[in-house]
């Protein structure tokens, strides 16, 4: 069953605690998005009240995927660029499928759908992500279209030992 995508929903404490749940137990499973397993809600909710903030403010909007049973399933955020010279593209951060639908092909429906919101957005040509060397991320990307157009290596130190390229991708919307 498809999942059900929102950009911008109202946020309330079952929106709060659903995104909580999701971003923990896609770090805890291994995902890449920005804390390294074992986490906590705890550990994770001084970020998530970060991007609420930058919503309230206008500079950040979420999109979230529900499934058929209401619960938050999949989730990214579409934030603008503040330099003068760079508002024809958006960011791309925190892209999250839950691990229960992983396989399911909602990556792809994730990624389609920010790139139809960010379509909706006035002016904007193009969506940069970057993601985390070393998982096959950047082949996930480029098979959505996305193309790779930079890399730093060694740029992400999940432990001492381990540091991981800094891998950005591109999509133009036209």
């Amino acid at each position: 069953m498809p999942l059900t995508f929102t950009l911008d929903p109202a946020v309330n404490p079952t929106l709060r605690d659903g995104l909580l749940d999701l971003w923990t137990d896609v770090s805890n499973a291994g995902g890449a998005v920005g804390f390294v397993a074992p986490v906590t809600r705890d550990a994770i909710r001084p970020e998530l009240v970060k991007h609420f903030a930058a919503m309230a403010e206008g500079r950040t909007r979420l999109l979230v995927g529900h499934d058929a049973s209401g619960r938050v399933a999949a989730a990214a955020f579409l934030t603008h660029n503040t330099h003068r010279l760079m508002t024809h593209w958006v960011w791309l951060y925190t892209v999250m499928v839950h691990p229960r639908h992983q396989g399911k092909g909602y990556g792809r429906d994730l990624l389609a759908a920010a790139a139809d919101a960010a379509r909706t957005l006035g002016g904007v040509e193009a969506i940069r992500l970057t993601c985390r060397g070393g998982l096959g991320l950047e082949r996930f990307y480029g098979s959505c279209g996305y193309k790779e157009v930079g890399r730093i290596p060694g740029a992400i130190r999940v432990a001492p030992g381990d540091d991981r390229d800094d891998i950005v991708m591109l999509l133009p919307l036209a």
